[in-house]
């Protein structure tokens, strides 16, 4: 029974090619739009530069991705790297290590990871409920914490974690495609990557099968919240400040990012290319409709809005082209 579920995962795995060119295709178009938009949008260094912006939410996707496939999703991760903000900046003024403070905040948001993964497998909880829940749960804590205070006397060596540069490249772009690497190999190489797919498509069949369904859906929200400390700890050096309010909303430009990608509401699709693509597409519009003149900034969230419906109708429309 084992050996047809993973048939079964690897037959209705996505199509990379399909969608994947389709969001290259998209990609292009946004690019060329965007170049006859404002005549400052293919300046090579800024669009390098503007990379560093878009780490954060890469590597909150990454793990996004993971929870999507099986069925899950984590609207907690915008108060999650709060929270782990704070308690980096906070534990480090205290008089803690700085060491000591970054393995803290990465600890803090993968415990609250596996919280959701518990409390959704355990009990049985709706992800979407909980982790809404959990979310603002994270967020108070962290402004109980700093009272609406901040924290920006860092060194200058964990600012540069956030703002340096490899040549004209930001140095924390690595860390994302090291990440993006490593999950794009876990879930294209090996039996975990067949079981994640399988309990996306068919959780109760995959049950049966012997696969350990609870388990390694606790494991993806860890890794999760692994994730969102990583994207922590760089917005914290990349902004100098740990505060509450950290990245208030990033959780939207997050799942928009996956879900462009190919990911499903139903579960059983997904793939790491296609959420990386789907982060840059959205990344390059933000930073675009800032460089066009007299735009109102309102119509960045408008964009992203519009982006996001045409990904669940395009997610929509090859969902049913694979069946």
């Amino acid at each position: 029974m084992s050996s047809r579920i993973a048939t079964v995962a690897r037959l209705r795995r996505p199509h990379a090619v399909p969608r994947e060119g389709v969001l290259v295709g998209v990609l292009v178009i946004e690019v060329i739009a965007l170049a006859q938009l404002s005549p400052y949008f293919l300046n090579i260094d800024d669009l390098l530069g503007a990379a560093q912006f878009f780490v954060e939410t890469g590597l909150m996707a990454l793990g996004m991705t993971l929870v999507i496939i099986v069925g899950g999703i984590d609207l907690s991760v915008g108060g999650s790297l709060a929270l782990a903000s704070v308690t980096l900046g906070f534990s480090y003024s205290a008089g803690a290590p700085l060491w000591f403070s970054i393995l803290a905040a990465i600890g803090v948001s993968t415990a609250g990871g596996f919280l959701n993964g518990y409390l959704t497998t355990r009990w049985a909880i709706h992800p979407l409920a909980i982790t809404l829940a959990t979310g603002e749960l994270f967020r108070g804590i962290a402004a109980a914490i700093t009272n609406e205070g901040a924290v920006s006397t860092f060194p200058s060596w964990f600012n540069r974690i956030g703002q340096s540069q490899i040549g004209p490249m930001p140095a924390q772009l690595i860390v994302l495609v090291v990440a993006a690497t490593a999950l794009w190999l876990a879930l294209s190489r090996g039996r975990f990557g067949r079981h994640v797919y399988a309990i996306g498509i068919n959780e109760e069949a995959a049950r049966f099968s012997g696969i350990p369904v609870k388990r390694i859906k606790m494991l993806l929200y860890g890794i999760t919240g692994f994730l969102v400390g990583i994207a922590a700890v760089i917005y914290t050096s990349r902004v100098s400040t740990a505060r509450s309010d950290a990245d208030i909303g990033i959780e939207l430009s997050v799942i928009a990012a996956v879900f462009l990608g190919g990911a499903s509401f139903y579960g059983g699709a997904g793939t790491v290319l296609g959420t990386m693509l789907g982060v840059v597409i959205i990344a390059l519009l933000q930073q675009g409709l800032l460089l066009v003149p007299n735009l109102d900034s309102n119509w960045t969230q408008v964009a992203i809005g519009a982006v996001m419906v045409a990904g669940v109708f395009a997610n929509e429309f090859f969902r049913r082209g694979e069946r």
